[in-house]
């Protein structure tokens, strides 16, 4: 082996520990959060945009409506998540529910936007309850703007060539058992669990083993409410959230909404095993029946107050004649 076949083995083997280094850090940036914690959207106010949640909802109510969230999250950190959902759904026939979603989720440099129409079929258990089956397809598409991303090296392969991105089909399956004033149910978005594949095939093979597929991992919901009424003019409706996903910590929302006549409501929402924001309060307000006005704010924890003022979530609902 000659002097100078030395140093170029060196040279492209350092290269290649460098490739490496960059791949993992890559993926590191861009999924770090989004793997270990969560991959969908995630609002506050889910009791007044539970369709968002579980698509078998839809068999509950007797008419159409149209919930829309605005979502922005850990304001004052640089490039927080920004969520907007829009979601219409309602009651078609005595047995069938229709509802349709369109989402955006953003961070950083990654980005969700997707869209979905669901089916429910409802039907009497007893003269009191009723259980909805609901089975909703759509697509999913992922995207990483490398523009917005910090490297030194910007002729690095991995930031050649323009952005990423990929159109997955998706699903969600749900059932939901209601009565009177109650419901609970569950469901199973991102049923199947699609690989997202964000590297050219033979890019990984030579650099990344590990990574390159970023399967979207099947969640669990889990969602109730109940709503007691204290007099005729007060009521209160607790609720929760279960989630639930391989590879992060099951997070539980507790709720408690109380309602004045129907016209205001105030509500409070704990969240276990969440320590960017655990606490937020609501507040809304109705006008003639038809419309419902909410805000939500997410407050930092005292380990994340220095970085961030918190989370705002606007929410505006539309009820529709039938």
């Amino acid at each position: 082996m000659s002097r100078k076949q030395v140093p170029l083995q060196l040279l492209d083997n350092m290269k290649m520990k460098k490739m490496k280094k960059i791949s993992i850090l890559f993926f590191a940036i861009c999924f770090g959060g989004f793997l270990k914690a969560q991959q969908l959207p995630q609002i506050t106010q889910y009791m007044n945009n539970n369709y968002a949640i579980n698509p078998a909802v839809a068999g509950m109510y007797d008419y159409y409506q149209v919930n829309t969230t605005i979502r922005n999250q850990w304001v004052g950190m640089n490039e927080g998540p920004r969520t907007n959902v829009i979601s219409i759904y309602g009651r078609h026939s005595n047995n069938v529910g229709l509802g349709g979603t369109v989402y955006s989720d953003v961070t950083g440099p990654t980005s969700r936007t997707g869209g979905s129409a669901s089916y429910t079929y409802a039907f009497p258990l007893t003269a009191k309850m009723k259980l909805s089956l609901a089975l909703q397809g759509g697509f999913t598409q992922f995207k990483i703007v490398k523009n917005n991303i910090s490297v030194q090296d910007q002729i690095d392969p991995l930031m050649l060539g323009g952005d990423v991105v990929r159109t997955l089909p998706d699903a969600t399956f749900g059932l939901n058992l209601s009565g009177d004033k109650w419901y609970i149910g569950a469901a199973i978005p991102q049923l199947l669990s699609s690989e997202l594949r964000l590297m050219d095939d033979d890019f990984a093979r030579i650099y990344d083993t590990t990574s390159q597929n970023g399967k979207l991992a099947s969640h669990i919901y889990v969602l109730g409410s109940y709503t007691y009424d204290i007099n005729s003019a007060i009521s209160i409706e607790p609720s929760f959230f279960l989630r639930a996903v391989a590879g992060a910590k099951t997070q539980i929302d507790f709720g408690v909404k109380s309602e004045y006549k129907e016209l205001f409501w105030l509500g409070m929402n704990y969240n276990m095993n969440n320590d960017m924001s655990s606490i937020a309060a609501l507040l809304g307000y109705n006008i003639n029946d038809r419309f419902n006005i909410g805000y939500s704010y997410g407050m930092p924890s005292s380990a994340t107050s220095n970085y961030y003022t918190g989370s705002h979530e606007f929410m505006l609902g539309v009820r529709l004649p039938h």
